[in-house]
């Protein structure tokens, strides 16, 4: 299993962060690989809730069953079950002259070719920076007027 870890500053209150992490509009926008949300209970990403993801990685499509395992007005974790498995983290605390956003994401293959194949097209994005970039497009839409 592979983790990547990163932190940017954002400039804004903890709480708006995760007002935009938990919009499954903006999470289409700032993912660092692109997908649609659907089947989604409810309107936001909240605890306990489930939706389906559907994308493209490496050219194939791809599903996943999410799993909302906590949001809050600090903190949201996710698990998604498809090819492979992902566990993502984002945690907004107090900081840098308006918010500290670390983000974790760990990928475990769940084997056969094509999740071997996922798995590898995916830790290859996120070795690249995917996870960075995505934080950026966090911090620039959080920061904008509108968001705040």
């Amino acid at each position: 299993m592979g983790t990547w870890q990163t932190r940017t500053c954002v400039e804004t209150r903890p709480e708006q962060v995760l007002e935009l992490l938990t919009d499954p509009t903006a999470c289409e926008r700032w993912s660092p690989v692109p997908f649609d949300v659907e089947d989604l209970e409810g309107s936001r990403l909240e605890s306990g809730s489930r939706a389906r993801l559907a994308g493209r990685i490496a050219g194939r499509e791809v599903g996943f069953d999410v799993h909302i395992l906590e949001a809050d007005e600090r903190r949201l974790e996710l698990e998604a079950s498809g090819p492979f498995d992902i566990l993502a983290e984002y945690e907004a605390r107090p900081g840098c002259n308006g918010t500290e956003l670390h983000a974790s994401v760990s990928i475990r293959s769940r084997g056969g070719l094509k999740g071997r194949l996922l798995t590898t097209a995916v830790e290859a994005l996120l070795a690249a920076g995917a996870l960075d970039s995505a934080l950026s497009r966090i911090a620039n839409e959080a920061a904008l007027p509108a968001a705040a």
